[in-house]
């Protein structure tokens, strides 16, 4: 995903098992798995990406 600067989730654990997030392109979120830099990413839209984590706060509640 040219143009996405990605940073590591607050959400991602110790384990190795880290999602990576990029907010910097307007109109967009990006995702990736951090040990797979070049392999698939999902991109949302930043409504979609909001819905996404109020449903994962309301399940960790």
């Amino acid at each position: 995903m040219p143009g996405f600067e990605f940073r590591k989730s607050s959400y991602s654990s110790g384990s190795g098992e880290c999602v990576e997030v990029a907010t910097n392109v307007q109109g967009a979120v990006g995702i990736r798995d951090s040990k797979v830099a070049h392999g698939p990413n999902l991109r949302l839209a930043p409504a979609a990406w909001t819905e996404f984590l109020a449903h994962l706060r309301e399940q960790s509640a």
